[in-house]
């Protein structure tokens, strides 16, 4: 079983219709996930419900509930846990990243979202954990994100699929469906695919280890 999470303290920059799709995409692909929230909003929860009982199956957790419910998840069936974080830096966030295998921090192609992800860059290292970018609700092309692509290579590792901001992905999320359900031949979808492709060849290899 390996651990992913969703982390950055910047708001709005679709961590939880990411989760979504890419638990979905991964279901997709013959695996057997489920979704942790930490974010009060609610979003992946309210998603769920939307979906009358359809997996992936989402539970709502608490920063001193998680290292348990990982530990009982341990001896479940589970591929993968997806790990919703809130927008803050907080004690849930750093316990989400303490446990994780793989942490992915989506980042939108400005200024700010560039500037803002060192809080979480620091408490990934001082973890030692593994993590990747990911660009998020891109324009289809232009400047900003050949620039924020650069920056962040420089800071780490960035996924080779950027998420391009498409209303795909909101109405998906309205609709109680990942976005490769919505609408599985758009560009969305075919994003999202691949997206999830390179996130799984890279857990490959990464040993899961339970946080003490």
């Amino acid at each position: 079983m390996k651990v992913i999470s969703l982390v950055t303290q910047k708001g709005g920059s679709g961590k939880s219709t990411l989760c979504v799709s890419l638990a979905v995409a991964a279901q997709e692909a013959g695996h057997a996930v489920c979704i942790l929230e930490m974010d009060r909003q609610g979003t992946a929860s309210q998603w769920s419900q939307a979906r009358s009982g359809q997996a992936p199956e989402v539970a709502q957790v608490t920063a001193d509930k998680l290292d348990g419910v990982i530990g009982r998840l341990q001896g479940a069936s589970y591929d993968f846990i997806f790990i919703d974080t809130p927008g803050v830096d907080s004690p849930g966030t750093h316990s989400a990243i303490r446990q994780s295998d793989l942490c992915l921090i989506p980042c939108r192609p400005t200024p700010a979202d560039l500037r803002s992800v060192s809080p979480t860059l620091a408490a990934i290292h001082r973890l030692e954990k593994d993590f990747a970018f990911v660009l998020s609700q891109t324009p289809t092309k232009g400047f900003r994100v050949r620039d924020t692509s650069k920056g962040l290579a420089v800071l780490g590792v960035l996924a080779d699929v950027a998420v391009v901001s498409r209303t795909d992905h909101q109405d998906a999320v309205g609709a109680g469906q990942g976005v490769t359900e919505f609408a599985p031949e758009g560009q969305a979808a075919g994003e999202m695919r691949r997206l999830w492709a390179w996130i799984d060849n890279r857990t490959k290899g990464l040993p899961h280890v339970q946080a003490a």
